[in-house]
């Protein structure tokens, strides 16, 4: 049964109660976390298997919109697992269901914060894909929502629950190896499978997809072959290009080691170079942040051929540089991810584990297990503010991008400063029924 967004969050008002008491509660030892995973194709597919394998969960459901994923994945998890999962086409049936604790969203990024945030309402604990909002209104929304509701709401960028990398950000915060950052290099160098996507025709959508919840939030246009099932990344309507796509990862690393919120100013400029096709995104793209006290972080996308950046000798091998990753720069040296920290003259700066202990992580789809079953917020390696933050840097450059021009941003109203046009583009237009609501 569909039903429509008043009757959903009519219901959901009432299931919020009940979802307020199952978050509180004390899980038992053979208690299992069941999860149903939202868009089952591409990433999805590593939702299902991730959650399949973490200790104190089970898929017990699927949702997508596409009836030939559904049956591959259901036919898949119930030869795995030996049990058939629920099936569901609609997400808003998924959330009604009280044999579900929590839902997993890979679906394309237009719908990974109303998603949420019905989840969210209805009571359900929710891991949602990077990133987590399509735009920074969207972002707002999903902090909300994760104060307001009784319920974890995770994003889906996994290095937060990287020992590694919690052992070396807390290293570079503190200044102790290289000193004060300056500026943090957030590299997208990825190539292998970003080229032309071609110049097709609208068409009538396959009577296998469901068209009309698939589009969900975004304004209603055409269907068109270039979309489904992973092309959508570079139109605007749908995605977020490639600095909001694989850029996520790294940007939220950037932004996560130098700490400073938003920025005061950003520029973005590049284009789609080397093929002429119906992609509307970038694929070469060099986006530049300034902060309050002058610090910049640097984001560039390469989706063409290009070098990596670092590569070196150490100790009588050669090391390839960073072509998807991170570099951080202090006062008194640099750091690049995969190498180490190294000083001012590029001599490696010894960080033992001993001296430096890297913390004791279980990955990203057991550390959201975990906090559900703690029923703990704290527990959270990747929370909504730390989303919003990382998310909303891509949708700033984005803005700067599409507008063609550099832009001043007020960090705390979270508003470009006397830019109308600027700030018409921190939301969208929204489709009847699949409105984003305004908690903030």
């Amino acid at each position: 049964m569909k039903l429509s967004r008043r009757d959903f969050l009519g219901s959901a008002t009432t299931v919020l109660a009940a979802g307020t008491i199952m978050s509180g509660r004390v899980w038992g030892a053979n208690d299992r976390i069941r999860v149903c995973v939202i868009g089952c194709n591409g990433r999805g597919n590593e939702h299902v298997e991730g959650f399949s394998k973490c200790e104190g969960a089970e898929v017990v459901a699927i949702c997508d919109v596409d009836a030939r994923v559904r049956e591959r994945v259901a036919k898949k998890l119930e030869r795995d697992l030996n049990r058939k999962p629920k099936v569901f086409t609609d997400l808003r049936d998924a959330l009604q269901d009280p044999e579900i604790d929590a839902v997993s969203i890979a679906t394309p990024h237009h719908w990974h914060t109303l998603a949420a945030v019905w989840a969210a309402q209805a009571g359900k604990h929710v891991y949602v894909e990077k990133p987590a909002a399509h735009n920074i209104y969207e972002g707002q929304q999903l902090v909300a929502a994760s104060e307001k509701f009784n319920v974890i709401i995770m994003h889906g960028t996994q290095s937060r629950s990287s020992g590694r990398w919690l052992r070396d950000i807390s290293l570079l915060q503190s200044g102790d190896i290289i000193g004060k950052l300056y500026m943090a290099r957030a590299l997208g160098y990825k190539n292998g499978n970003r080229g032309s996507i071609g110049n097709k025709p609208d068409a009538s959508a396959p009577d296998y997809l469901d068209w009309e919840l698939w589009q969900g939030p975004a304004e209603r246009g055409a269907y068109n072959p270039m979309y489904h099932p992973y092309n959508w990344h570079w139109f605007w309507r749908y995605g977020n290009g490639e600095i909001g796509n694989q850029g996520i990862h790294q940007m939220d690393i950037a932004v996560w080691g130098l700490n400073k919120g938003f920025p005061v100013k950003v520029n973005s400029d590049g284009g789609r170079y080397t093929y002429q096709d119906a992609g509307e995104t970038p694929n070469t793209n060099v986006a530049t942040f300034k902060y309050e006290d002058g610090t910049m972080l640097v984001f560039e996308v390469r989706n063409r051929w290009t070098n990596d950046e670092g590569g070196r000798m150490i100790d009588g091998k050669f090391v390839e540089g960073v072509s998807v990753g991170n570099l951080f720069y202090g006062e008194k040296g640099y750091y690049v991810e995969g190498q180490g920290f190294f000083d001012e003259k590029n001599r490696p700066i010894p960080v033992s584990d001993a001296d430096y202990p890297v913390p004791d992580t279980r990955g990203n789809w057991q550390n959201f297990i975990d906090a559900v079953r703690a029923g703990d917020k704290k527990k959270n390696f990747a929370d909504m503010r730390a989303a919003h933050l990382a998310s909303g840097h891509a949708h700033l450059a984005n803005i700067s991008y599409r507008l063609g021009r550099s832009l001043r941003f007020d960090p705390k109203a979270e508003q470009f400063v006397d830019d109308a046009e600027a700030n018409t583009l921190l939301t969208r237009q929204y489709a009847a029924g699949f409105e984003v609501p305004k908690l903030a």
